[in-house]
């Protein structure tokens, strides 16, 4: 098959539900599936804060019932989709409600995959691996990050590995994605941060994707400037609620856009980071996002002058590649403004480790997308540069 004759797909939730107050649908929603029993798959911290019974409430107000799995840890585990599987099972439950960030809804998805496919979920590492999404899933975001929510992406860590397994298949997208900025409202300034560069580095990975189209870029590209404008406020009063509401609708549109563009090597050398040390996605995100587009740099500076622009940046009179530099020089900008750390070293990352996590990088599937080829000592560098 020619360039010319490639042909891209599209994956969203069948139902996308926004603005305030859209979590109380929540119960209206398993009525319209037909479902009566939802195993809620959330963290120890909303369960701890009274969200999770909040979410009970709703369901069982539509008359249905619910049971809670709050073992989705930060970054979920193989072990956790075990645990989360035992109770789905031994309670009957016949539907999946994701309640949280990327993490419960990343969890949430891995029992999903298995509870309808069987096996383990390592048997669904890599790209469409698996053939029965049946049972249905409602993912109730709680962050302005991951887009979880609405993707087809489900990344796990294999705890015997110590490695972060990218499972990339359209039977993972949950039937019925919720976006509520009031769930958001209070996050603290560290995870609004985190969380916020996620985005970013969604919106800019897919926007210089080579599976990227119009479609795409326009959803990439509002991502980029509603985060530019609104992520430092955010970060500075979490009461902020049209920030919140404008950060909501950035993760949405940079969720559609890498659900479909794919991502490139900043997910595929931040999913190393967190297999082996545990760390926060987001802030491995932030930190390599910089040093990554430097490399990608030469492969098309006109897109970067465009995220320039769109950072809000006077561009006016500068070359393509001044221009791109200037995206650059924002990016670093904005995260020293919300107090990401300034180098992976600060996270404990040692020199010793770069090598085995520079070549599991690049049999990432995220790396598939990114728009200049490296070699592993081309990985290896960006991974120093980042220190």
């Amino acid at each position: 098959m020619s360039i010319g004759e490639q042909v891209f797909g599209y994956y969203m939730p069948t139902v996308n539900l926004m603005g305030a107050g859209s979590a109380k649908k929540v119960g209206e929603q398993m009525n319209v599936l037909e479902v009566k029993k939802a195993l809620i798959v959330t963290d120890k911290g909303l369960n701890k804060i009274g969200m999770v019974d909040e979410i009970k409430q709703i369901i069982e107000a539509a008359g249905a019932e619910a049971v809670i799995f709050d073992g989705a840890e930060p970054n979920p585990t193989d072990k956790n989709v075990e645990d989360g599987l035992k109770v789905f099972k031994e309670n009957n439950c016949d539907v999946i409600v994701s309640l949280g960030g990327g993490s419960s809804h990343d969890c949430a998805k891995g029992i999903r995959i298995v509870a309808c496919n069987g096996g383990n979920i390592r048997d669904y590492e890599g790209i469409d691996k698996s053939k029965d999404a049946s049972i249905p899933m409602i993912a109730i975001n709680t962050t302005a990050g991951t887009a979880s929510e609405i993707t087809r992406f489900c990344i796990i860590t294999d705890t015997e590995r110590k490695v972060k397994m990218a499972i990339v298949d359209w039977r993972c997208t949950p039937s019925v994605a919720i976006n509520d900025p009031l769930l958001m409202m209070k996050k603290p300034p560290a995870l609004t941060a985190a969380t916020g560069m996620d985005a970013l580095t969604h919106a800019i990975e897919a926007y210089v994707s080579t599976a990227a189209t119009p479609v795409t870029d326009s959803g990439a590209l509002m991502a980029i400037k509603l985060i530019s404008e609104n992520l430092r406020k955010a970060v500075a009063n979490g009461s902020h609620f049209e920030a919140r509401n404008a950060m909501a609708y950035a993760e949405f549109l940079a969720g559609m856009a890498f659900n479909n563009a794919s991502l490139g090597y900043v997910h595929a050398m931040a999913h190393q980071l967190g297999g082996f040390y545990n760390l926060p996605h987001g802030v491995c995100n932030a930190i390599l996002l910089p040093h990554v587009e430097r490399f990608n740099l030469i492969s098309n500076p006109q897109k970067f002058a465009d995220i320039a622009e769109a950072m809000g940046e006077n561009i006016e009179g500068l070359s393509a590649r001044e221009a791109a530099e200037v995206a650059l020089e924002a990016i670093q900008k904005l995260s020293q403004d919300i107090g990401i750390p300034s180098g992976l070293a600060e996270l404990g990352v040692k020199e010793e480790d770069i090598k085995i996590m520079a070549e599991n990088a690049m049999k990432d599937a995220c790396s598939l997308t990114n728009p200049r080829r490296a070699t592993l000592e081309d990985i290896i560098n960006i991974y120093k540069e980042a220190l």
